[in-house]
């Protein structure tokens, strides 16, 4: 799977625009209006697609849903250190998302993956949804994938939260960026090199399947 045209699209309208929106609308709107405003990119997209191939995408679904959280957070009150815990709440309820799928005949990371492979090729869905039939290797990468991300998202955001909790604040805000870079960049980076080498790793246990019948 390459970065095409249409993938760039993707993450420009669930990420960058939502972004944008946000700090236009905050010294407006204030910051719940602006939350609210961010919404805005990814449920139009979420719209177009649906008008165009008759399904809700699955990336607008977990931006929209982290917004969600967002707001309803805010309501839990104003205090310092429940303001430090807001966006560790966010990621860590996405990684709950990721394990809770798990059990399920498909985890997330098949919508998702399903997603950019639909918008990279001609009839990519269905090809998709038949190698997902064909091949128990890439039903193992594709639940491992949701594994190492779920346990990633929850892990962060445990160890923020106690460092939220019992950490003083100006020690929380110096450290805290860089512990969340350091294990979104390790997720990133493994996923990148578990996708570039998961085709030879699904070939291989074919290849030995069938030499095995």
């Amino acid at each position: 799977m390459k970065f095409r045209p249409g993938f760039v699209l993707e993450l420009a309208v669930n990420f960058l625009l939502p972004w944008l929106a946000y700090r236009l609308a905050l010294l407006h709107l204030g910051e719940t209006g602006a939350l609210i405003a961010s919404a805005v990119p990814p449920i139009v997209w979420s719209l177009i697609e649906l008008a165009r191939f008759r399904r809700v995408d699955a990336l607008s679904v977990i931006v929209l849903a982290g917004i969600v959280l967002s707001v309803a957070a805010m309501a839990l009150g104003g205090s310092p250190r429940m303001l430090l815990l807001r966006e560790s709440l966010v990621s860590g309820a996405i990684g709950v998302v990721f394990l809770l799928s798990l059990p399920m005949r498909r985890p997330l990371i098949f919508y998702l993956a399903r997603a950019t492979v639909a918008r990279e090729m001609e009839g990519g869905a269905a090809r998709f949804e038949a190698l997902w039939q064909e091949r128990p290797a890439l039903v193992s990468a594709m639940r491992l994938m949701t594994l190492v991300w779920g346990v990633g998202l929850t892990g962060e955001t445990a160890l923020r939260a106690w460092m939220a909790l019992t950490w003083p604040i100006e020690r929380f805000l110096v450290v805290s960026p860089f512990i969340g870079y350091a294990i979104y960049g390790g997720l990133a980076l493994w996923t990148f090199w578990y996708r570039k080498t998961m085709p030879g790793r699904v070939e291989a246990r074919v290849q030995s399947g069938g030499a095995a019948g």
